[in-house]
């Protein structure tokens, strides 16, 4: 099969999902959600605003500038007070760690991995409380100056509320899990603006290399809901304000591109590792857990007090990045804070403090975006191989390093050319996601993620039965097996099951096959009786058997009927004489999938 290409079974049962029942259930679930959602989105950008004031603002005298489609824009001003700033950070770590680690843990550190991993191996549940607690905990996170970004927080709770409509509608665990699957992208589609790109990464952000198909058409119905109730409030502009003239006409641009992808390969490597390995040393700090988002609060402020820009989730300087103000944000600053911020990401949410990893990843491509344009620009005889403005590198910067480490390159297009309102540069952003989602195949920022759905938990049964149908017996089948004779004493069946380190043994009367004998027969008799009897008087003579030529699942089938776990191996033609041995624990490893499904 290949990488990218869809299960034949599930794109078959996209198709035949237009029954009265499957759209009258998605449909109530969808718009139900995407209201949530929507809802959400307004509060939760509401509390990051008030959040802000009071401790940026009113602590710190400092008001980061915010994008040109926010509700209320601000310009950039300098803290008035830099001394207070690792104070606040520090003091808003430690209410965010104390708030999450008290009344739901599993809400610290990003958002949308926590569902993820819901997904995969808690068959869609997350507990009521956690979207709330995830709210308050990352409105003062980012509100104190945490690098962190929005979309993990609504994206747990439009998670979180598709898990509990689930219950109250009495869904199954697989539709649960896809009422999960459609709030991320309802959350994230709301408050990026950006419906479609919302409902595609709810169905590509569950794996690295696969998607999550039957999540696709309740995700679109959703997303437009809670985008439309957003937006409704919030306003109809993009995100990003780009000025005119921002298109891809030429193709010598194509090698300025590469260039670009290539640089967010190795930052996007260095992000996705950094996070990680700044999260582990948190973990092995021996001091309580509410106080550890505390210490990285602290860390952030120290880098705050030398560039400010890095405190919160940084929409007004990617801005100014995308208009090219190299005056209020100056090549040099923009090159540290490629350094700063992947630190200071790593220390907000990596500490266990709350928030999302999406804007510092665009943040972080915006800003090689910026430098690698500078960089050729300043050279004439490479000039002529990008755009004249670098609004178009930022841009597709900001996809191509998140694309790429985020493991979703489509999805995270289509959201970017809506947070912009341009579609004018997918083009160029394919080459460029595609150099860096290829030279960060070995990082990512969602630890949860699996490789696809043949690798989850969720879908093994999907994948397992039909694979347990082509592969026959005779092929994992042991050969030679460990044997013994019905006149031999137990001591030496304990003997003979401990060197060959096996369960279960046939036992052979010349080359028949007579009984079998397993561990749970031998340990119901006292070890000091073992010498003195012998195999016949415990084997089991009433055989269960099988032949080389059945499939697995006939065999999975007969063990589990029989309830054993065990299945000797003979000859069709010539009865009772043993060929192999067949045990449960071969049949589960013969369907862990290749990686390259």
């Amino acid at each position: 099969m290949s990488k990218f290409e869809f299960n034949k079974i599930n794109v078959r049962a996209i198709f035949n999902l237009t029954n009265t029942g499957y759209l009258r259930k998605w449909l109530t679930v969808s718009v139900l959600v995407g209201i949530v959602a929507g809802l959400a989105s307004i509060l939760f950008y509401l509390a990051i605003q008030y959040c802000t004031q009071l401790f940026l603002g009113f602590g710190a005298g400092y008001f980061p500038p915010t994008s040109g489609g926010e509700v209320s824009q601000t310009v950039a001003s300098g803290p008035l007070r830099i001394w207070a700033i690792p104070i606040i950070t520090t003091l808003g770590g430690l209410i965010s760690g104390l708030i999450v680690y008290k009344w739901a843990p599993e809400a610290e550190g990003h958002g949308t991995d926590a569902a993820i991993n819901a997904f995969h191996n808690k068959d869609g549940f997350i507990r009521r409380r956690v979207p709330i607690i995830k709210i308050i905990a990352s409105a003062i996170t980012i509100g104190s100056g945490g690098s962190a970004g929005r979309e993990g927080p609504v994206a747990l709770v439009g998670a979180g509320f598709g898990s509990a409509i689930a219950d109250v509608f009495k869904l199954s665990n697989r539709d649960r899990r896809i009422a999960l699957a459609i709030g991320i992208g309802a959350g994230i589609g709301s408050i990026f603006k950006s419906p479609l790109g919302g409902a595609l990464l709810s169905t590509a952000i569950l794996y690295r290399r696969d998607f999550e198909v039957y999540a696709l058409l309740p995700s679109f119905i959703s997303s437009i809901v809670g985008y439309t109730i957003f937006a409704s409030w919030a306003g109809w502009d993009p995100i990003f304000t780009i000025g005119s003239g921002l298109v891809y006409h030429r193709s010598q641009e194509l090698l300025g591109y590469i260039v670009l992808g290539v640089a967010c390969g190795l930052f996007g490597t260095l992000y996705g590792r950094s996070f990680y390995w700044i999260r582990d040393l948190f973990k092995k700090l021996r001091i309580p857990n509410y106080f550890k988002p505390a210490l990285g609060g602290l860390l952030v402020g120290m880098i705050g007090i030398f560039l400010p820009q890095v405190m919160g989730s940084g929409y007004g300087w990617m801005q100014y990045a995308i208009d090219g103000n190299y005056t209020a944000l100056p090549i040099l600053i923009m090159l540290g804070l490629i350094f700063a911020k992947i630190a200071a990401t790593g220390f907000s949410i990596g500490s266990g403090g709350s928030g999302g990893v999406f804007a510092p990843g665009l943040f972080i491509g915006g800003m090689v975006g910026g430098i690698v344009w500078y960089i050729l620009h300043s050279s004439a005889s490479v000039a002529q191989f990008i755009p004249a403005t670098p609004a178009a590198f930022v841009i597709v910067g900001m996809m191509g390093l998140f694309g790429g480490i985020a493991k979703a390159p489509l999805p995270i297009m289509i959201m970017v050319s809506e947070m912009t309102g341009s579609y004018f540069l997918l083009a160029p952003c394919m080459v460029t996601v595609f150099i860096t989602y290829f030279m960060t195949r070995g990082s990512y920022i969602y630890e949860h993620q699996v490789d696809s759905r043949s690798h989850s938990p969720a879908h093994r049964s999907e994948y397992t039965v039909p694979l347990l149908k082509k592969i026959t017996i005779g092929e994992i089948m042991q050969r030679p097996v460990a044997t013994i004779s019905p006149e031999e004493s137990l001591a030496t069946l304990a003997d003979l099951m401990k060197e060959k380190k096996v369960d279960a043994v046939p036992v052979l009367e010349g080359r028949y096959l007579v009984g079998i004998i397993a561990n749970l027969d031998l340990v119901r008799i006292s070890e000091s009786k073992w010498q003195e009897i012998a195999v016949r008087d415990v084997m089991i003579k009433k055989l269960v058997v099988g032949y080389s030529y059945e499939l697995l699942f006939e065999a999975l089938t007969r063990m589990n009927e029989n309830n054993i776990s065990h299945l000797p191996i003979i000859q069709k033609n010539h009865p009772g004489v043993l060929v192999g041995f067949i045990t449960l624990n071969d049949i589960t490893s013969s369907y862990t999938l290749p990686s390259d499904i």
